[in-house]
């Protein structure tokens, strides 16, 4: 029987599109760092995780180097999922402008710093 997760398995992946793949490859990245961080601090309780999400992480590459290839077809995303994505992107810049200070506020900061 092949180690990984079950929501993880190649049928499933190969119904998603390379955004989509790339979303779960970050998540479980994400993941694994988590994992050994808690694996270094002695707070891991399953080990068995590290190798089940090392393999995910493996399998994703796989599905993306063979599209990449020409071994596998390319799925393409549904047409609401790219535009619900351009709407997320252009949100995610909106806001990230939001957040920026402006050059005359960074000035008045330091000099209130300074003070």
């Amino acid at each position: 029987m092949a180690t990984g997760s079950k929501e993880l398995n190649v049928e499933a992946l190969d119904g998603l599109d390379n955004a989509r793949l790339a979303e779960e490859l970050k998540r479980s990245k994400e993941e694994l760092f988590n994992l050994r961080f808690q694996s270094a601090t002695g707070q891991l309780d399953n080990h068995g995780r590290l190798k089940t999400v090392k393999r995910d992480i493996a399998r994703i590459y796989t599905i993306l180097r063979e599209r990449e290839l020409g071994i596998r077809e390319d799925v393409q995303a549904p047409a609401e999922d790219v535009a619900d994505a351009k709407a997320d992107k252009a949100s995610k810049k909106a806001a990230k402008k939001s957040t920026k200070a402006t050059p005359a506020e960074e000035t008045e900061k330091t000099e209130e710093e300074a003070k």
